[in-house]
C-alpha cells in the first residue's frame, strides 16, 4: 500500500518538478527523484508504485501549487481595489485587466518559470498517457473558475464569455515566456497582456463597439 507522509510526499513531487525542467519527462525516474530529494533508495516506490504513478502526482502537485498562487493573486488584487470601484468606460477596464495580467504573466515567468516549464512538459507526455491528462484536466476549467471569480471580486465587468478564451491566451503568451521564446521583462509582459485583454474583449463585444 502506498505511504501517505504528506510531507514526503511532497518532496517528491517538488523533487520530480525540478527534474522535469533539468531532463524532461525522460529524466525522470523514482531513483532520479530520491536522490535529488535527498531520500533513500526506494522510497519513491513506496509512494508512487508506478512510473506513471509519479507523473500523476506530480501533475497533481504542480496544479496544487498553481492553484494556491493563483488564489492568493487573486485576494491581493481584491484588497488593491478601492471598495466600490467600478470601471468608468471600457478604457478602463481594459487597462485595469491590461495591469492584473502583465503583473502575473511577469511572476509567472520568472518567479514561478520551472512549474510552468514542469507543465508544458507534463502536458506533452499527457497526450500519450489518459491517467496524466484526467490529472491536467481540471487545470484549465479551474483556471477559468478563479479568473472569473477574480474579475467579480475585483469589479471588472467582464462577459463571461471572453474567460475562456482570455485563459487560452494567457497560456499560450506564458509559453512564450518560459520557453525563452520572448524576454520576460516588464514590457514584453505588459505588450502581451494588451494584446491578450483586447482581442479577448473585442471577440464578445456587442456590434457596434
Amino acid at each position: 500500500m502506498p505511504r501517505t507522509n504528506p510531507e514526503r510526499r511532497r518532496a517528491l513531487t517538488d523533487a520530480a518538478i525540478g527534474l522535469l525542467v533539468a531532463a524532461g519527462v525522460h529524466g525522470l525516474s523514482h531513483r532520479a527523484v530520491e536522490r535529488a530529494a535527498g531520500l533513500p533508495a526506494g522510497t519513491a516506490a513506496n509512494y508512487f508504485p508506478g512510473r506513471e504513478d509519479l507523473l500523476v502526482a506530480t501533475a497533481e502537485r504542480v496544479v496544487e501549487l498553481h492553484l494556491a498562487d493563483a488564489r492568493a493573486a487573486t485576494e491581493a488584487s481584491v484588497a488593491a481595489e478601492p471598495a466600490g470601484r467600478a470601471p468608468r468606460h471600457d478604457g478602463d477596464l481594459h487597462e485595469r485587466m491590461t495591469d492584473l495580467l502583465a503583473a502575473s504573466l511577469l511572476d509567472a515567468a520568472t518567479a514561478h518559470r520551472d512549474r510552468y516549464l514542469a507543465i508544458a512538459e507534463l502536458q506533452l507526455e499527457a497526450r500519450r498517457r489518459p491517467a496524466l491528462a484526467g490529472a491536467l484536466a481540471g487545470l484549465a476549467t479551474q483556471a477559468s473558475d478563479l479568473t472569473a471569480a477574480m474579475h467579480a471580486d475585483t469589479g471588472l465587468d467582464v462577459d463571461p464569455a471572453a474567460v475562456p478564451t482570455l485563459v487560452l491566451l494567457y497560456g499560450g503568451a506564458l509559453l512564450t515566456l518560459v520557453t525563452g521564446a520572448a524576454p520576460a521583462d516588464a514590457d514584453t509582459t505588459r505588450h502581451l497582456a494588451r494584446a491578450i485583454v483586447h482581442g479577448a474583449l473585442a471577440l464578445t463585444a456587442p456590434p457596434g463597439r
